[in-house]
């Protein structure tokens, strides 16, 4: 049984969540403010967190920071900030997914879902590769020469895309619903933000770019 924690300060956002995913048959963990939450995650850690952006104290930016210093669990902010500076924001603090209050029950979670889908270990791993980058599907570590790193779910899921399709130029669109589901508006960064933070990974050491911009087009993986 996967366990979801919930970090929500509304009382009746949190008693709706903790009652309809205990519904859907997951363990349910609510907590109602940052610290709390952050206390629950290291000491019984979940398969998912539904984080609030909104909170008194520690906000939801704050404590999605903090989680990714300590573990790569899939994060899914709620908020009622719908500008596309505002999503992406959220996304650059380490979430996997953004949903705007209200929102609708079903909608969310098919959000669940599609996060622990991308997280659930392969039946058959596989050891992908490309020039001297290594990714292992079993693991979800990454791998450069001699130096190994870990990956956040949604930068294992663009850098899985690009191996998976070597030399190929990956339209934005392609990408966007392929890794995110669904687009973020033409004027989203998102995929820019974590094209950055796959290249400061995988060039931590200076090696030679191989996550190229094709310039209005998208990007592809190949060797200069």
């Amino acid at each position: 049984m996967e366990q979801i924690l919930v970090i929500e300060d509304d009382p009746a956002i949190r008693d709706l969540l903790r009652r309809g995913l205990a519904y859907e048959g997951y363990k349910v963990v609510v907590t109602s403010d940052g610290p709390s939450g952050l206390t629950a995650a290291r000491d019984n850690p979940p398969d998912i967190v539904i984080l609030d952006w909104m909170m008194p104290g520690m906000d939801g930016l704050e404590v999605c920071r903090r989680l990714r210093t300590v573990s790569n669990v899939p994060i899914l902010m709620l908020t009622a900030k719908d500008a596309i500076a505002d999503r992406v924001l959220g996304l650059e603090s380490g979430a996997d997914d953004y949903l705007v209050k209200p929102f609708a029950f079903q909608e969310l979670l098919a959000r669940i879902h599609a996060l622990l889908r991308r997280v659930a270990p392969s039946s058959k791993p596989e050891i992908l590769r490309y020039s001297d980058l290594v990714l292992d599907t079993g693991t979800r570590l990454a791998k450069r020469a001699d130096r190994t790193f870990e990956l956040t779910a949604k930068e294992y899921d663009l850098l899985e895309y690009l191996m998976r399709n070597p030399r190929q130029v990956l339209t934005r669109e392609q990408i966007l619903d392929r890794v995110w589901g669904y687009d973020f508006g033409g004027e989203s960064n998102v995929l820019e933000v974590y094209i950055r933070y796959l290249r400061q990974k995988t060039e931590a050491n200076a090696e030679a770019r191989l996550i190229h911009t094709v310039r209005s087009v998208g990007y592809v993986l190949r060797e200069e």
